[in-house]
């Protein structure tokens, strides 16, 4: 983890705009409610942590935000975008939004750079000296260059979502989503994961991460939401939440994780 002279600097969120706006969202899957009239605004360069027990929706709820699940009711707008039908909409919200999920889901037939030039070559038109420059460059940040021409087979699992990560960022996004990236992990790969992602959010990118990294929360988040069974429950500052949570529901999850 980092120590208190690395810890995430101050930011005045007040001032920034909104690049994220979400207004009573619902989401359903045949009769079960994954989603319940949720509203949210995330600042940009906010770093926003989202907590809750399995099933509560936190994850189907970072899933709307970039179209991979279908949001049924309400409004969510990122970066002045409306999330509609308009498949410009789509793709424009797509190039500013990238996500980092569980599994590593890299192509295991592509070597490393392969994996994080294919993005920027295919769908931003990027030559592939320009590409392969930013891979390297990204590979770099990450803590792996010297990995660049293996297979994913070949990394470990850590090495894997750093990897992940630096495909993730190729696309230049606005705001990156984390879907539980560590809990595939096994607990020694942890830590270096967490570091590429403090390093992230040092740099002043907007992150919303689902996780149960309690030590990464505490010392990286601006703010922490509590979902469960679909409805925010309660949401605060990382002091409020470790120190004085509201919600019985809250308080429960917590001193069962901490």
């Amino acid at each position: 983890m980092t120590t208190e002279t690395e810890a995430t600097p101050t930011r005045d969120l007040e001032s920034m705009e909104d690049i994220i706006i979400a207004e009573n969202v619902d989401k359903w899957f045949g009769d079960f409610q994954a989603l319940d009239n949720i509203s949210m605004r995330i600042k940009e360069h906010e770093i926003v942590v989202v907590l809750g027990p399995s099933g509560s929706g936190k994850s189907t709820f970072i899933r709307c935000l970039n179209r991979l699940e279908e949001h049924d009711a309400g409004r969510i707008v990122i970066d002045g975008i409306e999330m509609n039908d308009d498949v410009r909409n789509l793709n424009a919200i797509r190039s500013e939004v990238g996500m980092v999920f569980q599994q590593f889901n890299l192509f295991p037939h592509l070597s490393v750079m392969n994996n994080i030039t294919l993005g920027p070559r295919k769908v931003r038109r990027m030559p592939k000296l320009d590409a392969d420059a930013l891979a390297m460059q990204l590979l770099e940040r990450v803590g792996i260059p010297e990995q660049a021409e293996k297979y994913p087979a070949q990394l470990s699992g850590g090495q894997q979502q750093r990897v992940a990560i630096a495909r993730a960022l190729a696309m230049q996004p606005k705001i990156m989503l984390f879907d539980e990236p560590t809990s595939a992990l096994d607990p020694e790969m942890i830590k270096e994961v967490l570091d590429v992602m403090q390093e992230l959010a040092r740099s002043g990118m907007t992150m919303i991460v689902v996780t149960h990294e309690m030590g990464f929360a505490r010392e990286v988040a601006d703010r922490l939401i509590f979902f469960d069974e679909g409805s925010l429950v309660e949401e605060g500052t990382p002091q409020h939440f470790f120190e004085n949570p509201q919600e019985d529901r809250t308080k429960l999850f917590l001193s069962q994780i901490l």
